[in-house]
């Protein structure tokens, strides 16, 4: 099976190994387009963004493999960039300074705009979540889950990034205990994020982290966003998320016959410096 995975993390953040063992995995799993995209630098401390200084070193080794490599597999140089009202770096500082090829846009902490605390709603420890939730929130899981996908949608608005990163990744670590995906004041907030995304052309991952980590027990996005994400044609890509070679292809599958099933035909390709619509073998 050829497919693409834009969504890779290495050493140089918080995945596990050096690029050149992700580009060797890839071209052994039949991976045509390879995107690398480290956790952008953030100005604050933290155990999983690139260091800003080590921003150049990071896109000269991954250049160094896209010419090793190329006629066996195409290599891109991105960015994982986290929105953080008031907190994060423009995204446009990495667009106009570095010239990445593109950018995935994510969330993966909630900032509380009344007290300035931040949420971290990521990892594989639900205490982490729920102490998170009860110190910046005051347990208060509806107001914290409005600012996440509020945070999501000023970051599409502002941002403008070229890939929305795991969209509903505020579920993961709920697991069905704080509130109910079927609720209308969760599906409304969707809905809204959605319209946004469709007015933006901003293009939706489909990530398949979540199962095999067995953190989930769908992708993120939801079969039942995802059906919505058809519905309004918006422009998805595959992704695993990958932070160790072996997880290139984890799930890949699955998710294409996914996708497959709920009538998409086609899937967002990185090309000549673009994006591109192509159909799905």
């Amino acid at each position: 099976m050829k497919f693409s995975n834009y969504h890779t993390h290495t050493f140089f953040c918080d995945g596990s190994s050096h690029p050149e063992l992700y580009v060797k995995k890839a071209i052994e799993l039949g991976i045509v387009n390879l995107g690398f995209s480290s956790h952008a630098p953030l100005p604050l401390k933290n155990g999983f963004s690139l260091n800003i200084d080590n921003i150049d070193e990071y896109i000269k080794t991954i250049k160094t493999l896209k010419d090793k490599y190329t006629g066996q597999i195409n290599i891109f140089i991105a960015l994982e960039a986290d929105y953080i009202p008031e907190t994060s770096y423009d995204f446009s500082l990495f667009k106009n300074k570095f010239n990445f090829d593109y950018l995935i846009g994510s969330v993966h902490l909630v900032k509380n705009l009344d007290n300035n605390k931040l949420w971290f709603i990521d990892g594989p420890e639900i205490e982490q979540y729920d102490k998170g939730l009860e110190k910046v929130f005051d347990n208060n899981i509806k107001n914290g889950v409005t600012a996440y996908y509020k945070q999501i949608q000023e970051m599409i608005i502002t941002q403008k990034p070229d890939i929305i990163g795991h969209l509903d990744k505020i579920k993961m670590n709920n697991k069905n205990r704080f509130f109910s995906e079927s609720e209308k004041w969760y599906v409304e907030l969707v809905d809204e994020t959605l319209e946004l995304i469709l007015q933006s052309g901003s293009i939706v991952e489909v990530n398949t982290r979540g199962i095999y980590k067995k953190r989930t027990y769908d992708f993120f996005p939801s079969i039942e966003i995802l059906k919505k994400i058809k519905n309004l044609n918006i422009p998805i890509v595959i992704n695993s998320d990958a932070h160790h070679p072996d997880e290139l292809g984890e799930k890949i599958p699955e998710a294409y016959k996914a996708i497959k099933e709920i009538g998409f035909k086609n899937i967002m390709e990185f090309n000549n410096s673009q994006w591109i619509e192509v159909s799905i073998d």
